[in-house]
């Protein structure tokens, strides 16, 4: 029987986290989980319900390595870059170190996890105007969101990734996507977690963010 976790579904919004390190790499994870789960994100609003997504999920090793492959690179040089500069007590600034160093170990083991998720949108980006990229996006990422929600619910963990897109047409030709006609929006591991007493985060004051009427 496939776990179901008892959240409520404020608890599920404030739990459901990057997993990189807790990502269990041992245990199959049942197409049928994921079936449940792509079911429940394509309820999610989509502009015009246009419903262009595509979701693509890999299972193959040759094919998973091959991803990784194409990941590592990116994040290499992406991980030494210059990251930004938080102030003293910063909770930002407190995690950089750990977050530095989960993702290092996902980059490492990338290729071992169960399955790999990557969310496809029909059409190209790179010569629309930003308003119509938003309109793109903002018909894909809900879904998304919601796949990773029902995971959650469900003893999965996931991560949303994005440093394959620089030789997203490489991926597309290993996976047989047609890149002239469709956009990768990411690559989501998936596996099982270890434990799943994941709690809600260190953030900043939403006040500090919040606008009312104007900037």
């Amino acid at each position: 029987m496939p776990m179901r976790l008892e959240l409520s579904a404020d608890e599920l919004l404030s739990t459901t986290r990057s997993v990189r390190k807790r990502l269990d790499l041992e245990q199959p994870v049942e197409r049928e989980v994921i079936e449940d789960c792509v079911e429940l994100a394509f309820q999610a609003p989509t502009g015009s319900n246009s419903q262009g997504w595509h979701f693509v999920f890999v299972t193959d090793p040759a094919k998973k390595k091959g991803l990784a492959d194409l990941y590592g690179p990116t994040f290499d040089s992406y991980v030494n870059t210059q990251g930004p500069t938080y102030a003293e007590g910063d909770s930002r600034a407190e995690r950089a170190e750990f977050v530095r160093g989960s993702a290092t170990y996902l980059r490492e083991h990338l290729h071992e996890v169960p399955v790999m998720f990557i969310p496809v949108m029909e059409g190209r980006v790179e010569n629309l105007p930003a308003w119509a990229q938003a309109g793109m996006w903002g018909s894909l990422l809900p879904a998304v969101w919601s796949f990773m929600l029902a995971a959650r619910s469900r003893g999965l963990g996931t991560v949303f990734t994005t440093l394959h897109l620089p030789r997203e047409q490489e991926a597309a030709e290993l996976l047989g996507i047609p890149y002239d006609r469709y956009t990768q929006g990411g690559l989501i591991p998936i596996a099982y977690t270890k434990g799943t007493d994941f709690k809600p985060a260190p953030r900043q004051p939403s006040s500090q963010f919040t606008h009312w009427e104007s900037w």
